[in-house]
């Protein structure tokens, strides 16, 4: 147990590392090429690998964390069973859209996140869909939890919540991808929303509600714990990501999308991690509470064991 929460918390650190690294090769170094000029050829190297592999170690080190987190809090079916699917439907419709323009509008990966399944997609964007996406449904799932209301009803809850946090997160990603110095993608349908088109967000809030709901349906196979007062990996790794994003949205000059992602994302997210953490308590001090009483009963005051 403390191998997998110490190579968790390591695989977290190097991810938001990683991220912080990026962020200083985009915004501060490749836009000074006199800068890249005078470093010695060791430095030449390092920046070199840093646009070539820099992409690809942070998605693939926020993926190994999630699923450490994953196997760890859940269990093997129930990480496998979000895994899969969200892995496996988010290429689908990742494949369609780089095809045929559906559901996302049309756009074309460029080079610098690794290498491109059928020359379309790189291999490293169905990861950042599931671990960024777990950790969305998983803020969602544990803080509706709480709230009296049926079964079904929550598990909708959850599914649109979590499909939400998951776009409100592409609201700020996106046009700082395709707009940066070194873009990653860019859009072939230029369109209304800094760019890009509408249908962008229709795209991606189905594609959530299509692998959330098939990991909903498959939960239900196992009875499970939701790790309510453990949520502080899933609301780490939305935030970190969020505020890499809005890094390179706020240096590109783009605002709105930012203020958006904020109210619709992060403000929710912490909202609902906020929600899980105060029921869990309440459940801790009712059990204990519960405890006394039990130990009174047999027990009365005056007849306990010395």
């Amino acid at each position: 147990m403390k191998l997998t929460i110490n190579a968790e918390r390591f695989l977290l650190i190097g991810h938001i590392l990683s991220m912080a690294f990026g962020l200083a090769g985009l915004l501060l170094v490749l836009p000074n090429a006199e800068f890249v000029a005078n470093l010695p050829e060791f430095g030449k190297t390092a920046f070199a690998w840093s646009m070539a592999g820099g992409g690809v170690a942070y998605m693939l080190l926020g993926m190994a964390a999630v699923a450490v987190y994953a196997y760890r809090n859940l269990g093997v079916w129930h990480w496998l069973a979000f895994m899969l699917p969200s892995i496996g439907l988010s290429l689908g419709s990742e494949l369609l859209g780089t095809s045929t323009g559906f559901p996302f509008g049309h756009y074309r990966y460029l080079s610098g996140l690794g290498y491109k399944i059928s020359g379309l997609v790189p291999f490293t964007i169905p990861l950042s869909w599931f671990y960024l996406g777990l950790s969305a449904y998983l803020l969602a799932r544990a803080g509706l939890a709480s709230r009296q209301m049926p079964n079904w009803l929550r598990y909708v809850g959850a599914i649109a919540l979590g499909s939400l946090l998951l776009t409100s997160w592409d609201f700020v990603l996106d046009p700082a991808m395709s707009q940066t110095t070194m873009p990653f993608w860019v859009w072939e349908q230029p369109g209304a929303f800094f760019g890009m088109p509408y249908q962008n967000f229709a795209g991606w809030f189905g594609t959530g509600v299509v692998f959330m709901s098939v990991a909903t349906l498959l939960w239900m196979v196992k009875p499970m714990n939701l790790p309510q007062n453990r949520l502080g990996l899933p609301l780490a790794m939305y935030l970190g990501n969020f505020g890499f994003a809005t890094i390179m949205s706020l240096a590109a000059g783009i605002y709105i999308p930012v203020l958006l992602g904020l109210i619709s994302g992060v403000i929710p997210a912490i909202a609902l991690y906020q929600m899980a953490s105060t029921s869990a308590g309440e459940a801790i001090a009712h059990s204990d509470d519960a405890q006394t009483t039990d130990l009174n009963e047999q027990f009365p005051v005056g007849a306990m064991p010395k």
